[in-house]
């Protein structure tokens, strides 16, 4: 794997064929993408970046809006020359890969959206626990934050090693890369906008997701137009971490079928 910089955020890089780039939750960092870094290099040239405020990427100025993260995805399409991708996110990631296909469609290949929503801001319920989990990092320390919070993340049977990983990768989470993070999803719902998402769409999601939950990435499939649904059974709201081998197969079948036809819409 080659690790370079675009525009102050660090990308990871392997493999070679359609460019696929993967953004990460909002406990994670390109480390999550590991599996699919070596699942998929196969058939894809895989480029996993550190979200702005994250891993080894610099914070964005001021109080960042979700435009703006979806303008350093933009920065990072063109500078690693990765136009037309492939673009999967995760969670947030995926709220910040919806916001570059409504903008910016034409860099898009397609759209994977795993274990993600239309955004917190969409329930007064979800807006307040975006605000909650920034005062606990705040007041806990990131590592006892991911010791309490993480776990939540898998499946009840996810095995250890994999809870252990998904904790670690969260216990490096920096506070203000996190509260800005927090911020944007608290003020983002993309409900109204998604049938106006043109680029082909899959949406992935673990049966036992506790955190964003089976029925919100129904509610994506349902409102992106001819968006197909896969659920990976015994798989939690980490299902790329999880369950890499079915997660990867879902990814993999889905690209080579938009790849074959040019990435023309469904």
């Amino acid at each position: 794997m080659i690790r370079t910089r675009v525009s102050d955020v660090d990308v990871v890089e392997a493999g070679s064929g359609t460019p696929l780039v993967l953004l990460h939750g909002i406990g994670g960092a390109a480390e999550a993408f590991d599996a699919q870094l070596a699942g998929l290099a196969d058939r894809h040239r895989v480029i996993a970046w550190d979200a702005p405020g994250y891993g080894r990427s610099a914070d964005l100025p001021g109080e960042p809006d979700l435009d703006a993260y979806a303008d350093a995805v933009i920065a990072v399409l063109d500078g690693v020359d990765a136009e037309p991708a492939h673009l999967l996110g995760v969670s947030w990631g995926g709220v910040i890969a919806t916001r570059v296909a409504l903008r910016a469609p034409e860099l898009l290949r397609s759209l994977v959206l795993a274990d993600s929503s239309r955004g917190s801001g969409r329930t007064t319920e979800g807006r307040a626990a975006m605000g909650a989990r920034v005062e606990e990092l705040r007041s806990r320390g990131a590592g006892a934050f991911a010791a309490v919070r993480a776990p939540r993340l898998t499946a009840s049977g996810a095995e250890q090693p994999v809870v252990e990983r998904v904790t670690a990768l969260m216990s490096r989470v920096r506070l203000p890369g996190y509260r800005n993070a927090a911020r944007v999803m608290a003020a983002t719902d993309h409900s109204a906008r998604l049938p106006l998402v043109v680029t082909p769409t899959l949406v992935v999601v673990g049966t036992e997701d506790q955190v964003t939950g089976v029925a919100e990435s129904r509610a994506l499939a349902e409102r992106i137009p001819g968006a197909r649904l896969v659920e990976i059974d015994d798989a939690g709201h980490a299902a790329n971490q999880e369950k890499p081998g079915e997660f990867n197969a879902a990814v993999r079948d889905f690209l080579a079928e938009v790849d074959a036809r040019g990435g023309v819409p469904c």
